[in-house]
């Protein structure tokens, strides 16, 4: 419990200064080390030998890839498709010692984990104003706390017991009702404080949406968890797991608002 205390005493504000007010440069190099840290971890999850060159191509392919989509024009997003090619090139020459689990692992890691966290960054390019950038960790957050208290209050039914074991249908309502609340706090701050004109109705809806998404996205990495039978992805943040434990709703949450939110706004 003190591990937890002392994770959310330290992360919550070094997010809330990267995300409202640090230069884009730090919320990108900071986007870039979780998507290093996240393929690291997947890849070990799946099976991959730690400090391997496929472990270093994937870890290099995710930060590379944050990094060419917030500077494009320098970086070429392209030179991706190389890392790519030295992956099935370090396959071939290992000849069958490498897994096609081990492969799809790393080409998960750089692309989709990498494409979600770099949302924050396209969501930046749009010309929102930052506070739009907490959105992504608020329907997160408020999702995961809303089934988590619903689901220990009132949860009978399960959800997914085969992937899942502890989430219930009643934590799934929860879940959809702490992000309809935090939709309307987060609209009635902006509007009354920053003088946004939010549609309270279109924001709860896009919170809706937002905790499905959150909790598939919980779904699919325990998933992956439980086919590889670990119980955590990483300790980075102590009791709380890895950056995939503590991010996998974010990562699916974060590119369906870069999609949903310029038609709301």
């Amino acid at each position: 419990m003190r591990s937890r205390v002392l994770v959310s005493v330290i992360g919550v504000p070094v997010i809330l200064v990267v995300v409202l007010w640090a230069p884009e440069w730090v919320m990108a190099v900071l986007l870039m080390l979780l998507s290093a840290i996240a393929a690291w971890e997947l890849t070990t999850c799946v099976g991959v030998k730690k400090g391997s060159p496929l472990q270093s191509m994937a870890m290099l392919g995710a930060a590379y890839a944050v990094a060419a989509a917030w500077v494009p024009e320098k970086l070429y997003p392209e030179l991706v498709a190389v890392i790519v090619l030295l992956v099935f090139a370090f396959a071939v020459w290992k000849g069958g010692a490498v897994k096609f689990s081990h492969i799809c692992g790393a080409l998960l890691a750089i692309f989709a984990i990498p494409y979600a966290f770099s949302a924050f960054l396209r969501l930046y390019a749009m010309g929102f104003h930052r506070a739009y950038l907490l959105l992504p960790l608020l329907f997160s957050f408020c999702s995961d706390t809303g089934a988590f208290f619903t689901g220990r209050a009132f949860g009978k039914h399960k959800l997914a017991p085969r992937v899942s074991p502890h989430k219930t249908v009643e934590g799934a309502v929860g879940g959809l009702l702490g992000n309809a609340v935090g939709a309307v706090i987060f609209g009635l701050v902006l509007n009354l404080g920053l003088k946004e004109s939010l549609d309270l109705p279109g924001l709860v809806v896009l919170g809706l949406i937002c905790s499905v998404v959150a909790q598939l996205g919980d779904l699919s990495f325990s998933l992956i968890k439980r086919e590889f039978g670990i119980k955590d992805y990483g300790r980075i943040f102590l009791e709380h797991g890895g950056v995939l434990d503590r991010f996998d709703s974010v990562i699916f949450v974060a590119p369906m608002l870069t999609a949903l939110l310029p038609w709301l706004l």
